[in-house]
């Protein structure tokens, strides 16, 4: 009976790592390498000249300018955030934990439409901006611009970071603070001391995870950003060039997909690396 039992369970096991490995490769493998075998279709010279145009280039800098902005601005408050949470008791403290999770249940789309209601002509931000041009002889803008795109990726990418930091403050607990306290160590000192080192590794997670967000990011953008060659991302450059229907300029749409599925391949063995430290760190 045992061996029969056992020969069941090798046979459902086989069958669910068969069924699980086609639909990983149908669904994520293949399409990925189709993006890259359709890249290098028109040769390795077109394939880097499409890389080197100068739409192309205008939108990596936007790209990467929103990324590194949005990064640096979600890694600051991910950490207050989930310190405040974790580490202190006030009231609204699951309201703010609420808050905190609504870019994950709000679409981009909405988010950049909201963005643009707010900061637009139309909206009540963009007529005080309009009044500090007109007094200062500026010309701020925030929807159609640069500005816009940043805060869009802010917007969509802000809770990676606080969410990953959160369990593994609340699993390490307020003993060692409230020892150090009493000791008459300073907040920050016990923060440095105590408090980063526990959550470096989680703190790095969510970096990572916050990054490939915002290199991928499309619906919110879109709805901030109009002007080809000045506030364009390269998911939308990808968008326009395919859309213009040339073989060249879908070719060239492929050409720079296959940098977006470059960074996320080096993205996604980074988190493992990451994830595989944290692991190994927590069984020590």
């Amino acid at each position: 009976m045992e061996k029969k039992e056992q020969k069941k369970r090798s046979k459902t096991e086989i069958i669910l790592i068969t069924v699980g490995v086609l639909f990983i490769v149908c669904m994520l493998v293949l399409p990925l390498i189709s993006v890259v075998t359709n890249s290098l279709k028109e040769g390795i010279q077109f394939y880097f000249q499409s890389l080197a145009s100068e739409y192309v280039v205008s939108a990596l800098g936007v790209t990467l300018l929103a990324t590194v902005i949005a990064v640096v601005v979600n890694t600051f408050f991910g950490i207050m955030a989930a310190w405040l949470l974790t580490k202190f008791s006030f009231r609204g403290k699951h309201i703010l934990a609420t808050l905190i999770d609504i870019p994950f249940s709000i679409s981009p789309v909405i988010a950049g439409l909201a963005f643009l209601m707010t900061f637009g002509r139309l909206g009540w931000a963009g007529k005080y901006i309009e009044k500090i041009n007109e007094a200062l002889g500026t010309d701020i803008k925030i929807v159609f611009a640069i500005p816009g795109v940043i805060l869009a990726t802010i917007f969509v990418t802000f809770p990676f970071v606080s969410r990953e930091i959160i369990p593994v403050l609340n699993a390490q607990g307020k003993e060692e603070e409230e020892a150090a306290t009493l000791m008459g160590a300073s907040g920050f000192r016990i923060f440095r001391k105590i408090t980063l080192p526990h959550m470096k590794w989680a703190l790095l997670y969510g970096i990572i995870l916050c990054t490939a967000r915002a290199l991928g990011e499309f619906g919110a953008v879109n709805a901030l950003s109009k002007t080809r060659g000045e506030t364009f991302t390269l998911p939308l450059e990808i968008d326009a060039l395919y859309l213009s229907g040339s073989a060249d300029s879908i070719t060239a749409a492929f050409a720079v997909s296959s940098v977006l599925v470059i960074i996320a391949v080096l993205v996604l063995v980074l988190r493992n690396f990451v994830e595989y430290k944290s692991k190994k760190k927590g069984k020590v």
